[in-house]
């Protein structure tokens, strides 16, 4: 069993893919790199997991030491919608790996991009994951013995405040005009195929158990794995659900970009215009198509039917715009 690096150990889908991973692996072949080490669980440091301290801001060649020992590492993206940052700390990460002798690493990207093997997408949100996935393949190409799987995760069924004006169904008056949802979309057309965070969690830990336990048979070498819920939901009808969660009849109002970055509520979390129009792109991406696309990956790395999106959502999942 090779040894495996989770970096970093934070976040919900940090947190949900080791938690499973644990439940699959030896505990003492599992290191968990965080900004914060003291918060992993003590019960899984006394049974023999390891911690080291580090972050995307921590210094390439000590990045470099971090990652000694570790054979396999799960990079778990920058948690920035930005292209330019996203890029200036990812791709250095993934290099001081290969200098440590990390001999194959999972990327976890996003489902933005259409099918499995779109290297294009409008969305800013994806330019970032499309460039570490061409850096990846780059290194297998020209690294002797460098291998990589990129997953493709899902947009999270608990991330719909950041497509939905950061509607809440569990405090429905604090962002709605009237009964309306005001975004740059229509609601119709193209939409989400929703899947559950801890899906996610789950299936990237299998994922890693399988390849670190028989690399040799591993299907993913090399390749990229689109993990989505198991039906395409418009954002009409992800509203509808919404607003029986929230016991309202909503819908969704258009509105052009320009009033939409002025909303309160959006200029709340992106805190300025520009970041608000550069996530405002997703919209263009969902009307193309790109998180449409259903695929057989996660059912099958599962072993069962992904859980519905308004079964999540009606089983009181709070909302979170991590993604």
């Amino acid at each position: 069993m090779k040894t495996i690096g989770i970096f970093p150990a934070s976040g919900g889908l940090g947190t949900s893919t080791y938690h499973h991973l644990l439940a699959l692996v030896p505990k003492n072949n599992v290191i968990l790199i965080s900004r914060q080490p003291h918060k992993v669980p003590r019960n899984y440091t006394q049974a023999g997991v390891r911690t080291r301290e580090a972050s995307y801001e921590t210094a390439p060649s000590d990045l470099e030491k971090v990652f000694t020992g570790i054979d396999v590492l799960f990079l778990i993206s920058y948690p920035s919608h930005v292209k330019d940052y996203r890029i200036k700390v990812q791709l250095p990460a993934i290099d001081a790996a290969r200098r440590a002798g990390v001999k194959h690493v999972f990327y976890s990207s996003l489902a933005f991009a259409g099918e499995r093997d779109s290297t294009r997408s409008v969305a800013e949100v994806m330019q970032a994951h499309l460039a570490t996935e061409g850096h990846l393949r780059h290194l297998a190409e020209t690294a002797p013995g460098f291998t990589y799987t990129v997953i493709r995760e899902g947009i999270y069924s608990e991330s719909t405040p950041i497509y939905t004006s950061f509607f809440d169904p569990h405090f429905p008056d604090a962002t709605l005009v009237g009964n309306e949802i005001l975004v740059p979309h229509d609601g119709k057309g193209k939409g989400v195929a929703w899947v559950k965070r801890d899906e996610l969690g789950e299936a990237s830990a299998k994922l890693i158990a399988q390849y670190s336990s028989a690399p040799e048979s591993f299907q993913y070498v090399n390749q990229v794995v689109l993990l989505t819920g198991n039906k395409e939901w418009s954002l009409e009808d992800t509203v509808k659900v919404l607003g029986e969660v929230a016991g309202r009849d909503l819908k969704i109002r258009e509105i052009p970009v320009h009033e939409w970055v002025r909303l309160p509520q959006v200029k709340g979390y992106f805190k300025n215009e520009e970041d608000a129009r550069t996530w405002a792109t997703a919209w263009e991406a969902i009307r193309q198509g790109a998180t449409a696309p259903v695929t057989g990956d996660l059912e099958e790395i599962l072993g069962r039917k992904p859980e519905e999106f308004d079964v999540t959502l009606k089983g009181g999942t709070r909302a979170t715009t991590e993604q």
